[in-house]
């Protein structure tokens, strides 16, 4: 099977979906540009700060990008590259992006509040106190696994004790990345000058740090970078939004698109085979297709990340309406794309049907690299932007989830009705933002210490079953606004179904460990069996309080939740 084929067919479903599918959804559910969004009416130079479309664009998409589209598909090819093809295509355009925008749509309706708040709005407290702490859980596993790989990209050193260049190259890229995203950052919110403008210094400040980059590699190992990247997303989820997140976005969205672009065109240009099976079964090395296809590749097709970043930082940087459909919307259709590539890529470089070594961020950059040599780009050139690019998705993902999970913790201990102003010491501590940011830290940490690959599986369940959440709690939103929701039902019924049949396997497989083969290591399995019991006991209370306001016997409604 032909790669460019392969390209073809799934740019014009994705961008017919966007048009025709999207257009319809906005249509019907209702958007008015003359409105003020919650980015003007609540702005307070934090979290609250309206930008222009392509900077929330660049956040949105950095953001619900991560390793995720590369990562999943890469490891989900091993049932063939049918089965991974039609989840990213199928799940991508009717369960994520409809849960993107759904979510983004009901947050600037609702003040720009949280998926935890319009639970509370329209569920209630509990409902939302038991969502809001399995958020909080979720985030610490992204982070923990997010920060593993990042701190792989950035390793100096190979297995053998040789530096590694490509990674050093990385490492300082990223260092300089940062220092250029806070000095873009303070020229927009002091200056604002025009897209124009903005575009030229951008563009500028990040081809000097490539350049940089590829002529001072830096080497540590790769305990060093996981410290570093640690203390990297404290200061970024506390730090104003416009001091390092949207700018950091804002350049990652140039660098991120132009991978893209480059990749495409080397696709076309170096015309590669798809040289794996078209599928190889419902059961591969003792793992069964249903449902660990469907946990593996998450954010190329309908992740509950996703919905975490629309409605917690996103939707407070909406200047417009009329912005919402194509920063979410359209951000999603784009992850697909690009774990599209990534079905090509890992395709192009497999031999008699078997994957190809190495990890799937390695796989992706090896490939795209050779596509882009074809374009005279030198291979080590092209192979270090490109795991750059990777490793800017992971660590943008990092610094949007540390945020959100930040949030979720100090939401869980108060509601609607609490007075700041009026709080004990104690409850102070709590909701303090340094108190909750380090809390969600140091637990990601421990788990961090365990590597991704122990993370992924339990993360990648949690992550849809979030998903499924999320779907449930938009529902109602629509149901009680008098909306059409009924595009969500049948995403959220499977999803409820395949997530928890996944935790339940994986609860059965630590505890086999225990019992049966006595490999249990007690740190790093014992947190993710109290995680994956945790996150299947709150995941059932909270699907079945919005399946009963979903379903149940319809009240009327209050004109608080008849938000027009």
């Amino acid at each position: 099977m032909s790669g460019v084929l392969i390209l073809l067919v799934s740019l014009v479903l994705l961008i017919g979906a966007y048009v025709l599918y999207g257009g319809w959804l906005a249509k019907k559910w209702g958007i008015d540009p003359h409105k003020k969004t919650p980015a003007h009416e609540l702005q307070d130079g934090l979290d609250y700060v309206p930008a222009a479309k392509q900077v929330v664009f660049g956040h949105q998409f950095a953001s619900i990008a991560g390793a995720g589209p590369i990562n999943g598909p890469i490891i989900a090819a091993m049932f063939g590259w049918v089965p991974v093809l039609l989840w990213v295509l199928i799940g991508g355009i009717f369960f994520g992006a409809v849960q993107d925008f759904a979510s983004m749509y009901a947050s600037v309706k609702n003040k720009g509040r949280s998926i935890g708040y319009l639970i509370e709005l329209y569920i209630g407290k509990t409902g939302k106190r038991l969502f809001l702490l399995f958020v909080w859980l979720f985030s610490i596993l992204v982070v923990a696994a997010f920060a593993d790989i990042v701190a792989g990209t950035f390793n100096g050193f190979n297995a053998d004790g040789s530096q590694n260049i490509a990674n050093g190259s990385t490492a300082t890229t990223s260092i300089l990345f940062i220092i250029a995203a806070v000095t873009i950052g303070m020229f927009m919110y002091h200056f604002k000058p025009k897209s124009l403008v903005n575009n030229t210094v951008s563009l500028t400040l990040l081809i000097i740090t490539i350049v940089l980059g590829l002529s001072f590699p830096v080497f540590f190992a790769k305990s060093f970078w996981l410290y570093f990247v640690f203390v990297y997303i404290y200061i970024a989820s506390v730090v104003p939004v416009w001091a390092l997140l949207q700018p950091r976005d804002y350049l990652n969205s140039f660098l991120l698109v132009a991978m893209m672009i480059g990749a495409v065109v080397g696709i076309f240009i170096a015309r590669p085979s798809m040289n794996l099976p078209a599928f190889t079964g419902f059961t591969v090395n003792g793992l069964p297709m249903f449902p660990f296809l469907f946990v593996t590749i998450a954010c190329g097709a309908v992740s509950g990340f996703h919905s975490l970043v629309s409605s917690g930082t996103s939707s407070k940087q909406i200047s417009n309406e009329k912005d919402i459909l194509p920063v979410s919307f359209g951000a999603m259709l784009l992850e697909s794309l690009l774990a599209v590539i990534s079905l090509i890529a890992v395709g192009a470089l497999a031999m008699n049907g078997a994957l190809p070594q190495g990890t799937p961020p390695a796989i992706f950059a090896a490939a795209i690299s050779g596509f882009l040599k074809t374009l005279g780009i030198p291979e080590l050139t092209a192979y270090t932007i490109i795991t750059l690019a990777v490793s800017a998705f992971a660590l943008t993902s990092l610094d949007s989830v540390a945020r959100v999970g930040r949030l979720a913790f100090q939401e869980l201990f108060t509601d609607s009705e609490t007075d700041v102003n009026k709080m004990g010491p104690f409850l102070k501590v709590l909701t303090n933002k340094h108190f909750a940011t380090m809390a969600t830290l140091f637990v990601a940490y421990l788990l961090s210490t365990g590597g991704y690959l122990k993370i992924w599986p339990l993360f990648g369940s949690a992550n849809q079953l979030l998903s499924a959440l999320a779907l449930c709690a938009l529902a109602v939103f629509l149901k009680k606004t008098n909306r059409q929701g009924v595009t969500l039902w049948a995403p959220m019924l499977i999803m409820l179904a395949i997530t928890f049949t996944a935790l339940g396997q994986t609860i059965v497989k630590i505890f086999m460990k225990l019992l049966v083969t006595h490999d249990f290591i007690p740190l790093s399995d014992g947190l993710q069996l109290v995680f994956a019991v945790l996150l299947v006991g709150l995941g059932c209370m909270v699907a079945i309080s919005c399946i009963n306001k979903l379903f149940g016997k319809e009240k009327s409604p209050s004109n608080q939740a008849l938000e027009a």
